[in-house]
């Protein structure tokens, strides 16, 4: 297709998407010095951290850090898979003490994504296994919750996974927190996906194009949140490879469905694996598009702005705080091989400030960095599966 056939909504979109694809021929990259302890945190002898999907900071500098740790349990009913625990939810003041646990043993903590802290303070959990999005207060205390865990989530007797964890349908993520086994079936997934329980429209009128999903907040494999000046919500709903929900829906602040964008495809606008969403000052929304190896920006209406396609495949992503802000990108190494793992440094125009790390087990090596915290530009918190651990990063030059 010509760019004089496209339509006109989309041909600035295309410019700009033509001026920063370019950037992928960009050479010699700048490294970023930097410094990083690796065991910072000080957990009780008891408790240990197993994949850290999430870690986050609030205004006061405590670290939240929500962990994959391996016990979970699958009990199968007459009609029903129950499935519980799995993941936790811990507390650390600014020097890396322990704190508290949070949430012990609520209904949706079963396969960690993310958490992240809004500007009240408020804590928010993403689990990919129940497909919830969980609002804590400052307290821990929760206040509201999105999605509903699905009824079914199918297990494999005696597989090999996670304690029983699940390995198809929905919620069913694979090891490095993005990658689908198999099509998710339940809600949203299947042949309709978009439907309820695979039926096309389950109830709700007809399904839409596949990966869009129906309205509301019936989410699959949640992949992220983050909110805007007004405090109206953006979920990245779609974690998944090849088949589940492939979009962002937005709510209100009280969590009442405004819109969704999105669907299955590598087009401008369409999702393949969501892994992270992040806003920035001004309300725009940049989507990590995990299958697409490339972070689409949008405006908070859903309206498509540019495209970045220089940063590999983008995993964990962040904007910093301040009135200078950047983007953070981790090209996450696959499960299979220590390739890539660095960390980029962006401008929020997609052009490459530098970059640093590299796929590994030792300190200031990152073994699949799902979580990046940047409240401030030179000091972040890196949340790696592999290596179960967070890393605390010192960028000791700040490259412009």
């Amino acid at each position: 297709m010509s760019r004089s056939s496209l339509p006109g909504a989309l041909r600035p979109f295309l410019c700009a998407a033509m001026a920063v694809a370019g950037l992928v021929a960009q050479t010699g990259v700048p490294e970023i010095p930097f410094d990083a302890s690796a065991d910072f945190l000080k957990l009780p002898e008891n408790i240990h951290l197993g994949e850290v999907a999430g870690v986050a900071t609030n205004s006061k500098g405590h670290i939240f850090v929500y962990t994959r740790t391996g016990a979970a349990s699958a009990a199968l009913g007459g009609s029903r898979t129950f499935y519980k625990a799995g993941s936790r939810l811990f507390e650390f003041d600014q020097t890396g003490k322990f704190v508290r646990e949070i949430g012990a043993g609520v209904y949706g903590f079963n396969f960690a994504q993310a958490v992240r802290v809004d500007p009240q303070d408020n804590i928010w959990v993403v689990d990919q296994g129940s497909s919830n999005v969980i609002k804590f207060n400052a307290e821990g205390q929760i206040q509201l919750v999105l999605s509903r865990k699905p009824e079914a989530i199918a297990v494999r007797p005696g597989g090999p996974g996670r304690g029983g964890a699940p390995e198809g349908g929905r919620g069913a993520p694979a090891a490095e927190g993005g990658r689908a086994g198999a099509p998710d079936a339940g809600r949203g997934a299947a042949a309709a996906e978009g439907g309820r329980g695979g039926a096309p429209g389950g109830g709700r009128g007809p399904a839409g194009p596949p990966g869009s999903g129906i309205p509301g907040d019936s989410f699959t494999r949640t992949a992220g949140v983050a909110w805007d000046r007004a405090g109206n919500i953006y979920v990245a709903d779609g974690a998944g490879m090849g088949a589940g929900n492939a979009r962002v829906a937005k709510f209100d602040k009280d969590g009442h469905f405004i819109k969704s964008w999105g669907q299955r495809g590598s087009e401008v606008g369409q999702f393949n694996s969501l892994r992270g969403i992040a806003l920035d000052s001004q309300g725009n929304v940049y989507v990590a598009d995990s299958g697409n190896k490339r972070i689409q920006v949008f405006d908070g209406d859903g309206n498509p702005k540019l495209q970045m396609t220089n940063v590999g495949t983008p995993a964990a992503i962040c904007i910093s705080g301040g009135p200078h802000q950047y983007l953070y990108s981790s090209n996450s190494n696959d499960t299979e091989t220590l390739d890539n793992g660095e960390i980029y440094k962006l401008e929020l125009d997609g052009r490459i400030v530098g970059k640093f790390g590299r796929a590994g087990k030792l300190p200031k090596e990152f073994g699949i960095a799902n979580a990046i915290d940047c409240r401030s530009e030179n000091e972040l918190l890196i949340g790696e599966l592999a290596n179960w651990r967070v890393q605390k990063v010192t960028l000791r030059a700040s490259a412009r």
